[in-house]
């Protein structure tokens, strides 16, 4: 993926400006922002939730996506899937129907939906819960429901905001371990953070956001916030 001179308008001004860098397949990045840099307006216009004011967004066949139609703008949204801060995971259902839910919007036949589901929950330790609800489970343990709905489309990419902010150490830890064994199978892994002791632990690509611009791409480097 090529995100290329991207300029995003918000609330009549601009909230990033000329936006360039390429997203390799199997990469593992972090991206670090200032306070009220754009964060979460990039991450929607990644995934063509909000129309930039200026664009090139190309996908990995060379296509802009601004160019597809809404089939193909529908099963590049399942490819690239993002887990937001609140994870919108439905508290009525259990942990089974929440992820049979990502299939059955986009219309899996039963038998499918039955096969698979118990396949992502394994990934993520989840299996023994699946008939548990939402509501009465841990923190990190809905974290590891919304890995599951982003697994059960088998996207190449997974952009996550902040998946640390409400962890203790060792649980952060094994969220990571998680997207690092996806990372070993060439998942794409994008974490949004400011969890500078993540970013140093793991020593991966870091893109930092300053000032509505990139202001560093460094394959890593110690971080200090």
């Amino acid at each position: 993926m090529k995100i290329q001179n991207v300029t995003i308008w918000y609330n009549n001004r601009d909230v990033l400006k000329d936006i360039d860098f390429n997203i390799k397949k199997g990469e593992f990045i972090f991206f670090i922002w200032d306070s009220w840099s754009g964060k979460t307006s990039l991450i929607k216009t990644i995934i063509w939730d909000l129309a930039p004011k200026r664009w090139n967004i190309i996908d990995d066949n060379g296509q802009n996506v601004y160019e597809y139609s809404k089939k193909n703008l529908n099963a590049y949204r399942r490819n690239v899937w993002v887990i937001f801060q609140d994870y919108k995971l439905l508290k009525s259902k259990t942990v089974r129907e929440n992820v049979a839910f990502a299939m059955e919007v986009s219309w899996f036949d039963d038998n499918k939906i039955i096969q698979r589901v118990p396949e992502v929950l394994s990934q993520v330790w989840l299996i023994t819960k699946k008939e548990v609800f939402i509501q009465t489970l841990s923190w990190w343990e809905a974290q590891r429901v919304a890995i599951a709905r982003a697994l059960i489309h088998d996207p190449d990419i997974i952009i996550w905001d902040e998946p640390t902010w409400n962890l203790d150490p060792k649980m952060a830890e094994e969220i990571m371990n998680i997207l690092l064994e996806l990372n070993k199978n060439w998942k794409t892994i994008i974490i949004a953070t400011h969890d500078d002791k993540i970013v140093n632990k793991l020593k991966k690509r870091v893109i930092t956001f300053k000032d509505w611009k990139v202001f560093s791409d460094i394959e890593w480097w110690t971080y200090n916030l």
